[in-house]
């Protein structure tokens, strides 16, 4: 059956490594088992809910992937795309998190109708290889910047951005900030050694430390200053009741408190970032995992998006934010994967995880935060196969303006536009307008009329 479903023979690979490929991807990004609730939980979702939804949601897109695509990638929840709509949507823009939502599913509606008539995959297969490679990076400096503000690393100041104060309030932020350095520090060391699952153990251990420093009197609770106990509130649930608070709340809005107009924007705002932002991370994982062909492509790549524009809506319903391919998928690869079995086995661990929501959701940010700055470093590893001499230039300049605008900007769609932009431009007025494919100018145009209009 196995055979039949994934052609393993064909893809030169047997049942124990990819299910050992599936274990691994799951230990490099269950990390985003603590990371979601506490990022959704600051727009004022329920984060035992967003860590039910999570796994659910997770499990239903992987196993898309894994019968539909044939792939070795596994989806959950994107970073990236859970701070947008937590910071900017939410946050920024004052719009509910069931208002955000409902946008998320509307998106997901629509993606898949752009998938089944090719339009996504057009788009992914028409930006340039480099561009491509410059997407990647600037999402991983973007993920690392918000793992450095979580920690307490990261903070306002009149340089806009600064290191914190370590002696300042250390009882509290002061020790948060110093563990999330030595978690960091942890984290590299073990994944130097080729340790499976570095990343999750860096994020336990750092907990484990803080844990230790409560009990020491080193860090001091003090819920007025946000400081909560670091001890878990569990271990095991059966009860998945709190899924309640967020599943099908997107539909119970009151569009009147609204707007037409305004949720019409709202929705514009995900489609364009979830778009570009999908195929950023899919062209990153492609990249990390050698799998796109000379000219760039990723085989399957329809099904793969379909894949995930069904995991999306299905997550908004469920409640969490867009589901896509993760990064870490490649670490499967690494490990042998070859096909769908490895992204089952991924899925199916992620079902089993929602036994263990109080744990996950007892998790601290700042045990979390060095896992966000590692992978930004994953991601970043990509920018030594840009160019950047001669003839490259005029391919590199808009790559190193897209990666520069993401974290910057604080948009992973700012930095696809900008880098879009520049790439015609540069093109255009250095004698090379015919390498550019028209749909890189429909987009283009697309992009300045949104800084016109929007």
């Amino acid at each position: 059956m196995l055979e039949k479903f994934f052609r393993l023979k064909e893809n030169n690979t047997t049942v124990k490594t990819e299910i050992a490929a599936g274990i691994t991807t799951f230990m490099t990004m269950a990390y985003i088992l603590a990371v979601n609730p506490s990022i959704l939980g600051d727009a004022g979702m329920d984060p035992n809910a967003v860590l039910i939804a999570t796994c659910i949601a997770s499990f239903i897109g992987t196993l898309c992937m894994a019968f539909m695509a044939n792939l070795p990638f596994a989806l959950s929840a994107g970073m990236g795309l859970n701070a947008y709509l937590a910071y900017t949507v939410v946050l920024g823009q004052g719009v509910s998190w069931q208002v955000a939502l409902f946008a998320v599913f509307v998106e997901g509606l629509i993606f898949i109708v752009l998938s089944l008539t090719n339009v996504r995959e057009a788009i992914f297969n028409a930006i340039p290889l480099t561009l491509k490679k410059g997407v990647s990076v600037g999402i991983g400096l973007f993920i690392a910047f918000i793992g450095l503000q979580n920690a307490g690393l990261a903070v306002d100041s009149s340089t806009l951005v600064t290191i914190t104060n370590f002696t300042e309030n250390f009882s509290t932020k002061g020790i948060c900030a110093l563990l999330a350095v030595i978690g960091l520090f942890i984290t590299a060391i073990l994944y130097i050694k080729n340790v499976r699952g570095a990343i999750l153990i860096g994020i336990v251990v750092t907990w484990g430390l803080g844990i230790v420093c409560q009990f020491a009197g080193i860090y001091v609770p003090n819920p007025e200053m946000g400081a909560y106990s670091l001890l878990p509130a569990g271990i095991m649930s059966a009860d998945f009741s709190a899924l309640g608070k967020t599943f099908g709340q997107c539909f119970k809005i009151d569009f009147s408190a609204v707007g037409i107009f305004n949720f019409v924007v709202v929705v514009f705002s995900f489609l364009f970032v979830d778009l570009f932002d999908t195929l950023g991370t899919l062209i990153g994982v492609a990249t990390k995992a050698d799998m796109l062909d000379e000219e760039g492509h990723l085989p399957n790549v329809k099904p793969a998006l379909i894949s995930d524009a069904i995991a999306t809506s299905a997550g908004a319903v469920l409640g969490t934010s867009t589901v896509t391919t993760f990064v870490e998928s490649s670490a499967g690869v690494a490990a042998g994967g070859r096909t769908g079995l490895t992204a089952l086995t991924t899925g199916v661990l992620f079902l089993l995880a929602t036994l263990f929501s109080p744990l996950f959701t007892s998790i601290p940010s700042f045990a979390t935060a060095p896992a966000l700055i590692f992978v930004g470093f994953l991601m970043f590893e990509t920018v030594v196969e840009i160019r950047f001499d001669g003839e490259n230039l005029v391919e590199a300049i808009p790559a190193y303006l897209c990666i520069l605008a993401m974290p910057l900007f604080y948009s992973i769609s700012e930095g696809i536009c900008l880098g879009v932009i520049s790439y015609v431009v540069l093109k255009a007025f250095t004698g090379k307008a015919k390498e550019v494919k028209p749909l890189i100018y429909i987009l283009a145009v697309l992009f300045v009329l949104k800084y016109v209009f929007l």
